[in-house]
């Protein structure tokens, strides 16, 4: 690809020769050829590029490069943005065989769109429909009357539960799991959670634990991205849902009648309970844990480790254990980094006191 169809793909400025043939993006410590283009978007790589012998770069705005360095160059003013960009333009999707491979296990009324790939050991389930162009890769598993939208790209590993609904260009990273059922039980006389809930205290014993059977599904809206070792779990009576565009990182559990809006990134390491409500654009920093039954507004950022036991407003910022506002979370850190001081000078007015009370009876 010549350098200049890359920076048109970029929207990018061009410096330099725009005939330039280029092969692929790398770290400037990895140039081996001429037709490498080095990313040099911070100091730390542009110092790279003079060893490097690259013939070619993209710099981000205001970083500068000696004259005759480079033949070519492209200047990006947002760095990470022009990175999804060009890894789309050299991507180097995963191998995946045309047609069906011998081995799979496909019941003989599953429907498959045109272009469909099915992987070795994969198993498609009755009544089951993959649309056209997605990819299945190895030991999936995608049970009965369950829909896979178009152009989705399903990884080794993946389960896929009976009448799970999937919209188009969906991703699902190895070993996903999705339509497990929900962790839901309950006792047969109010049990212990419930009176610890009410006073505080276990003033009863669990003696039997009925299940509830998960007769509900998942649906999971189109341009959805969902990381290695997640888990969604189906609705107890309808569906938990994961909205269009959301990008859900490795070994996040989303629990049972969930509603996830737009737009959202997860994550690694969330738990998100049952039955709670998270709004478009909300972003889950890593290992924010969800009680159930809340709500996150539209917007809200969560610091990563937060543990959430409030509803959560549109367009705030929360952070801590257990999640309160930004600013009120900050000042109970520097308030508990005060502690010693204020224990130091407690026992000093301690000690004063005791000199008084001493000299006063003398």
């Amino acid at each position: 690809m010549k350098l200049q169809e890359i920076a048109t793909a970029l929207d990018a400025h061009l410096v330099g020769d725009g005939s330039l043939e280029l092969t692929r993006v790398v770290h400037p410590r990895d140039v081996r050829a001429k037709t490498d283009l080095a990313l040099a978007m911070d100091k730390e790589t542009i110092a790279c590029l003079a060893e490097s012998g690259a013939s070619a770069a993209v710099l981000t705005a205001g970083l500068a490069v000696p004259d005759g360095l480079l033949s070519g160059q492209i200047v990006v003013s947002r760095p990470r943005y022009a990175m999804a960009t060009l890894t789309s333009l050299f991507d180097q999707p995963a191998h995946a065989d045309p047609g069906i491979h011998p081995t799979a296990v496909l019941a003989a009324d599953a429907e498959l769109g045109d272009g469909v790939s099915i992987g070795p050991y994969a198993v498609i389930g009755p009544r089951a429909h993959i649309g056209a162009g997605t990819v299945v890769h190895a030991h999936v598993t995608i049970g009965a009357a369950a829909r896979v939208g178009t152009q989705c790209l399903i990884y080794a590993g993946t389960c896929i539960g009976d009448r799970v609904i999937i919209g188009d260009r969906v991703i699902l990273q190895h070993n996903v799991n999705i339509g497990a059922d929900g962790f839901s039980y309950v006792t047969p006389e109010p049990g212990s959670v419930e009176s610890a809930k009410a006073t505080g205290r276990v003033e009863t014993t669990n003696l039997d634990i009925r299940r509830i059977n998960s007769i509900g599904t998942v649906i999971i809206g189109d341009d959805v991205e969902i990381g290695a070792g997640s888990a969604v779990d189906r609705g107890t009576v309808s569906a938990t849902r994961i909205g269009r565009n959301t990008k859900i990182d490795n070994l996040v559990q989303v629990g049972h009648n969930v509603v996830i809006g737009e737009n959202c990134m997860i994550c690694g390491l969330c738990g998100i309970a049952g039955s709670v409500e998270i709004g478009d654009r909300v972003v889950l920093a890593g290992r924010v844990g969800i009680a159930d039954h809340l709500k996150v507004g539209d917007d809200a950022v969560i610091a990563g480790g937060s543990g959430v036991g409030t509803n959560v407003p549109a367009k705030a910022v929360f952070a801590g254990y257990p999640a309160v506002p930004r600013d009120r979370a900050f000042e109970q850190v520097v308030n508990i980094n005060r502690l010693k001081s204020l224990y130091n000078d407690m026992a000093a007015l301690k000690d004063r006191v005791k000199a008084l009370e001493s000299a006063q009876k003398t």
